[in-house]
């Protein structure tokens, strides 16, 4: 019985991981640069834990600072900088439930250029009480477009603690 309860839980976080992930592509098509409404782009999403930001841009000529409130209002990263991404094709996870506020600190492109932008990260919605070997129900808003949801898959890492779990019950 307890190996039975192990393993359904085991499937439900693979279950919540899979279908918790998403991937958005900062700016869509346009990516990150000038002249965007990042502001306006970013209020399309809603943002959950485990899903990730990409960030594509001509390194050099742009960069990513992950900024406190009040480096974002001001846009000026003397302080208040909690990470540079820098490499043009740059991955930020959204590991925590909290607000996020990202610039550019090049040259005036987050006072003139309008790259900056907030967004509220939330934890995954809990599933309804009951049978947690049930099939989830289907969905009934369409997919996010293309170009927002680069990759919805399988976290691998639940898949290989499953696959030990499973091997530790079958052998005891």
């Amino acid at each position: 019985m307890a190996a039975h309860t192990i393993i359904s839980y085991a499937l439900l976080a693979a279950y919540i991981s899979a279908v918790g992930a998403t991937d958005y592509t900062v700016g869509d098509s346009n990516g990150w640069t000038i002249s965007l409404n990042y502001m306006a782009w970013s209020t399309k999403y809603n943002f959950t834990v485990g899903d990730a930001l990409l960030f594509n841009y001509v390194k050099g000529q742009h960069n990513v600072y992950d900024v406190t409130q009040d480096t974002f209002r001001s846009c000026n990263a003397t302080n208040g900088t909690l990470k540079i991404y820098n490499s043009g094709l740059d991955t930020v996870n959204l590991t925590t439930a909290k607000e996020y506020w990202f610039i550019c600190n090049f040259r005036d492109h987050c006072t003139a250029g309008g790259m900056k932008f907030a967004i509220n990260v939330s934890e995954l919605a809990a599933l309804p009480p009951g049978d947690v070997t049930s099939p989830p129900p289907p969905h009934l808003h369409p997919p996010p477009p293309p170009s927002a949801a680069v990759r919805q898959g399988i976290n691998w890492s639940y898949c290989a603690i499953l696959l030990v779990i499973l091997w530790c019950v079958s052998f005891h």
